[in-house]
C-alpha cells in the first residue's frame, strides 16, 4: 500500500499527468465549442443574429491552444494565464460562442492564485475578469449582454480565485507547520547534546582529576613511602571504575543499550556518600552537613544537585591545593539550598568557584534548567564557596506543603 501512495503522489506531482489531463480537457472543450458553433435546432440558429454558422474550424485552434497551455500552469501560471485568456479573448472578438472555452482561462486563473501572493492573485483575476467580459460583450452573437455566459463570467473567476487564494493559504500553513516542527526537532536535538556534554564534562573531569592527583601523590611517595602507593593505586582503581560506569551509562543511553548497566538510575544525591568517599580517597578531608529533613526531590533537580556538588569538588582537588572542604545540604520547603566550600589557596581562576573553562558555566546552567541559582566565587576569610539554590516545588515533602 505504501508503494501504491508514493507513486500515486509521484503522479499527481508529475509534469505528465499535466500534459494528460491538458490533452483530455483540450478534447473536451474542443468539441464543446464545435457543439456549440454548430446548433441543429431552428431556434438555436435564429439566434445567431448575423454571425457565421457553422464556426469556421481553423477558429477552434484558438480554444486548443488556451487549453493545451494549462500543461505548464505549475511552472508558469502568469505566463500560461497570458496566453489562454489572449486565444479565448480573440475567439470571442471573432464572435463565436465561447461558453465551453472559458472554462480555460477560468482554470489558469486557479492555477495562479494558488501559487502567487493575494494581491497578485486579486489584480490577475479582476483583469481576466475585465479582458473576458468586454471580448464577450463586444461581439456577442445572442447579443451583447443577453449570453447566459456572459452573465457567469464573473461568479466563475471569483469562485476559482478564492478557491486558489484558500489552497496557497493552506500550504503556506502547512508549511509553516512543518518548518516549526524541524526546528523544535533540531531545538531538541541540540539541547540534548548540550545535556550529554555536561553531563560527559562532569563525569570526565571529576575522574581524571581524582587520577591525576593520586597518581602525583603515588609518584611523590614511591621513594619514601611505598606503602602509601597502594592506597594511591586504590583510589585511582575506584574513581576509574565509577567514572567508567557513568560513561558506560551516558553511552548506554545515546546507544538505547538493553545491557544491564543501562538499568543503572541516574546520579543524584543518593550517591553522595559515594561521590563523597571517593573525594576523601584523593586526599582530600570532606565534611558534610544535612540541615532539614531530607525528602524526594524531582529527578531534575536530583540530578542537577549532584552535578554541582560533583563540580565544586572537582575544582577544589584540582586548583585548591592543600586544602578542606565542606558541603551543606539545607532541604527547605520550597528549594533545596547547597553550599560547598573549601580552605584551599587557589587562584581567582582556578577554586571552587573560578573555573576558567566549562565547569562554572555547567553549574549555572544546570541551575537555571531547573529554575535555581548558582553564585561563586572567594570567601572573606579565604578559600572559596559555591552556592547554589534549587527550587523543589512539586516534591513530597511529608508534613510540608511547598
Amino acid at each position: 500500500m505504501e508503494a501504491v501512495a508514493a507513486a500515486w503522489h509521484r503522479w499527481v506531482d508529475s509534469p505528465v499527468r499535466d500534459a494528460v489531463l491538458a490533452v483530455v480537457l483540450t478534447v473536451v472543450l474542443v468539441f464543446g465549442s464545435y457543439g456549440e458553433g454548430h446548433p441543429n435546432q431552428l431556434g438555436d440558429v435564429a439566434q445567431f443574429r448575423n454571425h457565421p454558422i457553422p464556426h469556421p474550424t481553423a477558429a477552434l485552434a484558438l480554444v486548443a491552444v488556451a487549453c493545451l497551455a494549462l500543461a505548464w500552469r505549475r511552472r508558469y501560471p502568469v505566463a500560461v494565464l497570458a496566453v489562454s485568456v489572449a486565444a479565448v479573448a480573440v475567439y470571442s472578438l471573432l464572435g463565436y460562442v465561447n461558453g465551453a472555452s472559458l472554462v480555460a482561462p477560468v482554470l489558469a486563473v486557479y492555477a495562479v492564485a494558488a501559487q502567487a501572493s493575494v494581491r497578485r492573485a486579486v489584480v490577475l483575476a479582476a483583469l481576466t475578469l475585465a479582458v473576458l467580459m468586454t471580448a464577450t460583450g463586444v461581439n456577442n452573437p445572442f447579443g451583447r449582454y443577453s449570453d447566459g455566459a456572459f452573465v457567469l463570467i464573473p461568479g466563475m473567476v471569483a469562485a476559482v480565485a478564492f478557491a486558489g487564494i484558500a489552497v496557497a493559504n493552506r500550504r503556506a500553513y502547512a508549511a509553516s507547520v512543518l518548518e516549526r516542527s524541524e526546528h523544535d526537532a533540531r531545538r531538541r536535538v541540540d539541547e540534548e547534546r548540550l545535556r550529554i556534554a555536561r553531563e560527559l564534562h562532569d563525569v570526565v573531569a571529576h575522574t581524571m582529576a581524582t587520577i591525576n592527583v593520586q597518581a602525583g601523590v603515588a609518584a611523590h611517595v614511591l621513594p619514601t613511602q611505598p606503602e602509601a602507593v597502594a592506597e594511591a593505586l586504590q583510589a585511582i582503581k575506584s574513581a576509574s571504575k565509577e567514572g567508567l560506569r557513568e560513561l558506560r551509562a551516558i553511552l548506554n543511553v545515546l546507544r538505547q543499550a538493553d545491557d544491564t548497566d543501562s538499568v543503572q538510575p541516574a546520579p543524584g544525591l543518593a550517591q553522595l556518600d559515594v561521590l563523597v568517599e571517593g573525594a576523601r580517597r584523593s586526599g582530600l578531608p570532606i565534611t558534610v552537613a544535612v540541615a532539614g529533613k531530607p525528602f524526594p526531590l524531582p529527578a531534575t533537580v536530583d540530578l542537577a544537585a549532584y552535578r554541582i556538588v560533583q563540580e565544586s569538588l572537582t575544582n577544589v582537588i584540582r586548583h585548591a591545593g592543600p586544602a578542606d572542604a565542606a558541603v551543606s545540604l539545607r532541604y527547605q520547603p520550597d528549594e533545596l539550598a547547597i553550599d560547598v566550600t573549601d580552605t584551599g589557596h587557589g587562584s581567582a581562576a582556578g577554586s571552587v568557584g573560578g573555573t576558567a573553562g566549562h565547569g562554572q558555566a555547567g553549574m549555572r546552567e544546570r541551575a537555571a534548567a531547573v529554575g535555581g541559582s548558582v553564585q561563586a566565587g572567594p570567601r572573606p576569610g579565604g578559600g572559596y564557596q559555591v552556592t547554589a539554590r534549587l527550587p523543589v516545588h512539586g516534591a513530597l515533602v511529608e508534613g510540608i506543603t511547598p
